[in-house]
């Protein structure tokens, strides 16, 4: 062999290596390499015609890729490129580059994500956000929360889950089945709710006593607590006013009258005519008025059947241990807060105010 071919054959020993090395690099290191993670949340819309640079590029737009064309290297490398998902496929800048691209691709497993559940959350609203994140298919997380043997098996006693998917941030890999995050999340709330409980022992009690309520009825007022308190201090004021509406003998009828109610109950029975046209925010008086509804508080005494959200530990405890007062009335005020009255005729003076302005 010639000194010349004896150089070139070195010089093709040495960029192999280099290239060797270089390919070595992209899937054992880079992998682990993260965006900045300061909790932005980022969404890719990927189509059959979507390229691997097109899901780099719109990745690096939002900061969650520094060198697009080296990810979209690194996703042909592993063979990503016929294997791109296709729908809107979200994700957030503290994963790594292998947690992005078992985001964006199948076939690679799957990634740990962190779901924020927030207090007041309701089984719809939960289930909608995990199938957004790709965690489970939203159906199948409704079935799952109505399914008679779950529920037994986890001794909630209850038509439904709802009330007891405790709101908390979960760590879920995408992927996960249904049955098994409602398993978690009404385990945990279990956990919690009964720490509170051991601690709370005198507001179990008077609980039972004067309202005749254990945990059910417990879960079911702390979930409309929730819904009209939306400042935390205000929680046990209105956990208060709905005391004194079931207990004190001279209020009659004894009727919550809570909009969050008659709302859910269109939630669970679309169908029926009083919630046609029904857009999940406004209340009308048709709503009201329809004793048909099974969560109406306007035209049925007491609790409606069952939670119509999921509460946190400080509705809660705002039920526990309500405020003592003489307000029966409260309206809202437009800024995130109520004014109470002790009177209908107070009452109905605050709402004409507010009407007014």
């Amino acid at each position: 062999m010639t000194r010349s071919l004896k150089i070139a054959a070195l010089t093709l020993l040495v960029l192999a290596l280099f290239a060797f090395a270089g390919v070595g690099w992209l899937v054992i290191a880079y992998p682990s390499e993260h965006a900045p993670g300061r909790g932005k949340t980022a969404s890719v819309d990927i189509e059959a015609s979507t390229s691997v640079d097109d899901v780099a590029g719109s990745l690096a737009a939002q900061g969650l890729v520094a060198r697009p064309q080296l990810f979209a290297l690194y996703l042909r490398v592993l063979g990503a490129t016929q294997r791109l998902r296709q729908g809107h496929v979200l994700v957030t800048d503290a994963m790594s580059m292998r947690e992005l691209l078992q985001r964006v691709a199948n076939g690679f497993g799957s990634t740990e994500i962190r779901i924020t559940i927030p207090e007041g959350w309701n089984r719809f609203e939960i289930a909608a956000r995990l199938a957004l994140w790709g965690v489970c298919e939203r159906d199948a997380f409704l079935r799952a929360t109505e399914d008679k043997t779950l529920l037994a098996e986890l001794d909630a006693d209850a038509p439904t889950a709802e009330g007891y998917l405790f709101p908390d941030t979960y760590r879920l890999r995408d992927g996960v089945s249904a049955t098994a995050v409602v398993r978690r999340m009404i385990d945990n709330g279990r956990a919690r709710i009964q720490r509170l409980l051991d601690g709370e022992a005198s507001g179990v009690t008077q609980l039972h006593d004067q309202l005749g309520l254990g945990l059910h009825g417990l879960v079911t007022l702390a979930s409309i607590v929730e819904k009209e308190a939306h400042a935390p201090d205000e929680q046990p004021i209105i956990a208060g006013v709905f005391w004194n509406r079931l207990h004190d003998p001279s209020f009659r009828p004894k009727r919550l009258q809570a909009d969050p109610t008659v709302a859910y109950g269109c939630i669970v029975a679309k169908a029926l005519p009083s919630c046609l046209g029904f857009d999940g925010k406004r209340v009308t008086r048709v709503m009201t008025a329809d004793p048909e509804n099974l969560y109406n508080t306007y035209r049925l005494d007491g609790l409606p059947p069952g939670p119509i959200a999921n509460p946190g530990l400080g509705a809660l405890r705002a039920v526990l241990h309500p405020a003592q007062h003489g307000f029966f009335y409260f309206v809202a005020r437009g800024d995130g807060r109520h004014d109470f009255s002790a009177s209908l005729r107070e009452h109905l003076g605050a709402v004409q105010s507010h009407r007014s302005e």
